[in-house]
């Protein structure tokens, strides 16, 4: 196991440079017996199981290298997602039947889900593995991207009183929206050199929306923005709850000799894409807040869990399916 993730995380992969990661698993699913199906930013096994089983093959960019020592793995990717990979990959070597997929571009636009949701006509059910340290997390938020440009007015840098500082309001906005929703700045930039109240500031920030709140109304919610100036969403999405596919992935999970645990995704991931076709559930090895840090990690024996519960998800699946 250790070797296989090292081996992973030693490819480089970061969003649109997935082709060598992507070479990688068709040799080493084709080596196990599998029959690969490709499209433009997936790959998948030939399959027509009720059941798909998926993860993403992009990370960020690189911020460190692997390393381990004998309890975690570190490094760029370990967690989010390749971790899951090996997992998937070690199971995939014992023989299993429910269809795999790898989606690209997860970290950015989610071209590869988007992708297989379009074009892949089999199965009803999806695992999305991404880091939830082994929860099943049966409740997805949803979220949208939103950028505020904040208008106010200049005055001499010593008489803030005689101006509108864009700035200050930037910060009424944050505040104002973290009233109302998990809203996270990410990026904020405003002012310049000249000693002069800035009359511009523009904050982006993450939304998440609880997945009984429709996104609708958290649009409505957010209009008290245009007194601040414009803004903008994107990548917006509904939040959800798992149906039969949670059920089963607990099954396997005791089964496995693992306790249960169910736990809410709060970020965006690929099951967003792939909830108006598939009932889809999201659960994996790793800690989700430190993954795109530094200090991304992954307990080794935690990947080995993840590993024995897809194989006894495999028995769920062909006893009740």
């Amino acid at each position: 196991m250790i070797m296989l993730l090292k081996k992973l995380v030693e490819i480089e992969s970061p969003s649109g440079s997935e082709e060598e990661i992507k070479n990688f698993i068709e040799d080493f699913l084709e080596s196990s017996g599998y029959e690969i199906v490709e499209g433009d930013y997936f790959i998948s096994t030939k399959s027509r199981s009720e059941l798909i089983v998926s993860t993403h093959l992009d990370t960020t960019a690189v911020k460190a290298p692997f390393s381990t020592d004998g309890v975690y793995a570190y490094g760029t990717g370990v967690c989010d997602a390749k971790a899951s990979i090996a997992a998937i990959l070690e199971a995939a070597e014992k023989g299993v039947d429910f269809t795999i997929a790898f989606f690209c571009d997860e970290e950015e636009g989610g071209k590869g889900s988007m992708e297989f949701a379009e074009k892949w006509k089999h199965g009803r059910m999806v695992v999305v593995m991404e880091p939830t340290d082994l929860k099943i997390a049966s409740r997805h938020c949803g979220n949208l991207d939103l950028a505020v440009e904040v208008r106010g007015v200049q005055s001499h840098g010593s008489l803030p009183e005689m101006g509108v500082n864009a700035i200050e309001k930037a910060f009424e906005v944050i505040s104002e929206l973290k009233k109302r929703f998990k809203a996270t700045p990410l990026k904020i930039n405003g002012g310049n050199d000249d000693y002069v109240i800035p009359d511009y500031c523009r904050v982006e920030l993450d939304v998440v929306i609880e997945p009984e709140v429709k996104l609708e109304d958290a649009l409505k919610e957010i209009e008290f923005l245009k007194n601040y100036g414009d803004y903008e969403v994107s990548n917006a999405y509904d939040g959800f709850e798992s149906k039969e596919v949670a059920k089963l992935l607990e099954q396997a999970v005791r089964a496995a000799g693992i306790d249960v645990e169910y736990t809410v995704m709060p970020s965006w991931t690929d099951a967003l894409n792939l909830k108006s076709r598939y009932d889809v559930v999201v659960w994996g090895p790793g800690e989700l807040h430190l993954c795109h840090t530094v200090r991304e990690r992954v307990r080794l024996k935690d990947v080995e869990i993840a590993r024995d519960v897809l194989i006894k998800l495999n028995e769920v699946i062909k006893q009740k399916i």
